[in-house]
């Protein structure tokens, strides 16, 4: 059973192998959303099964949401050595000083476990053993005994690294071993695992487990799940970025903008019970979204509360770079206290949905006149 690169890095993160912040995404507007969320420049990388993703152009880097949605669209359209990308996994980009190799596999010859390590990371190891077969570390370990940490420390001595890292590579060494035992694996491997200003990171991930051991092994299964995201974001052809707290009400919204002569440029659900952090977080996205010129929120609040929202708001509009005009329809649960909230902050709002929309439609016309 071959994992995905985020299923084998949540792994070896629960075992205590340290790796980047990332989410996986199943469409550029995930991809994009991700990424705003992350606010900061990110990696978009292909998820397939086989090597060479790299070389076939299945890795790219985006230095903003919009960017991250480009690229997203077009791996999501390629094949990587006949294999269909249907899903990414959008992570933030390392600020890499030193990369290394590391792998554990079956040494078929011997019948024994065989570490291979390297202080060249992000190559094809097979190349290096023909070109600079010196530089590449083999050490067999006796199934029989048990692997210790000085063990560990004594290959990251031999790859040459600085005396500083040999007890962290060292440590990284023991742990990519564990793995391999715990899960009956016939590869765990990192390349490249990179020295970066937050220590040693797992930038890439391989897990390859033995078929017939996955009776022993239920719980993998959770590895291959991802985090579900807060709201549904599809992004639309306008300019007046629309969002609602419920699909049937964000449809409404995007329906009044366009009888009153708008172009929605995005339907946004944060669904019911959203948090002011999720209001942040939908607001953020659409306003680094560059095509919205307006954005117009629509809540009618049952469980979502309307003094959450204004939080939410004020704590958007406070961080962003990007000043857009707002308009707001806030009306039910806590309504007074949201409405109080906004007016404290000098920020106007409506209470009728059709007022709303139209107001927003009339700021657009006013921008492009």
């Amino acid at each position: 059973m071959k994992f995905f690169e985020h299923s084998a890095k949540k792994l070896f993160k629960k075992n205590g192998i340290n790796i980047l912040e990332g989410h996986v995404a199943y469409s550029p507007e995930e991809a994009m959303e991700i990424a705003s969320e992350m606010n900061a420049s990110v990696a978009v990388k292909s998820q397939v099964l086989i090597g060479g993703r790299g070389k076939a152009g299945g890795i790219k880097f985006a230095d903003s949401p919009g960017e991250a949605f480009e690229i997203a669209e077009n791996l999501l359209n390629m094949e990587i050595k006949g294999e269909k990308v249907k899903h990414l996994l959008i992570e933030e980009k390392a600020n890499i000083k030193e990369e290394f190799f590391l792998s554990v596999s079956i040494d078929r010859n011997s019948k024994q476990p065989i570490i291979i390590a390297s202080l060249e990371g992000g190559v094809e190891i097979e190349q290096l053993a023909i070109d600079d077969p010196d530089k590449i570390i083999k050490y067999h370990v006796d199934p029989l005994e048990e692997f210790l940490p000085y063990e560990a420390r004594e290959i990251a001595r031999k790859m040459g690294v600085g005396s500083e890292l040999i007890s962290p590579v060292g440590g990284i060494i023991w742990k990519l071993f564990n793995v391999f035992k715990k899960y009956d694996a016939q590869i765990a491997e990192i390349n490249p695992l990179v020295l970066t200003d937050d220590g040693l990171i797992a930038a890439d991930a391989k897990l390859e487990v033995e078929n017939d051991s996955l009776f022993r092994h239920k719980d993998l299964a959770e590895a291959n799940s991802f985090k579900p995201k807060e709201f549904a974001f599809v992004k639309l052809e306008g300019d007046i970025a629309v969002i609602g707290n419920g699909a049937g009400l964000t449809l409404t919204g995007m329906d009044m903008i366009k009888l009153n002569g708008g172009k929605p440029a995005t339907f946004l659900d944060i669904g019911g019970g959203a948090s002011e952090n999720t209001i942040k977080k939908a607001l953020n996205l659409v306003l680094s979204y560059s095509p919205v010129k307006v954005v117009f929120l629509n809540v009618l609040g049952g469980i979502t509360r309307a003094d959450d929202v204004a939080k939410g708001v004020i704590s958007a509009l406070g961080s962003s770079r990007r000043k857009i005009n707002i308009v707001i329809r806030l009306t039910g649960t806590n309504e007074e206290e949201g409405q109080r909230i906004l007016e404290k902050a000098g920020i106007p709002f409506e209470i009728s949905m059709e007022k709303a929309a139209k107001k927003a439609v009339a700021i657009r016309n006013s921008l492009v006149e």
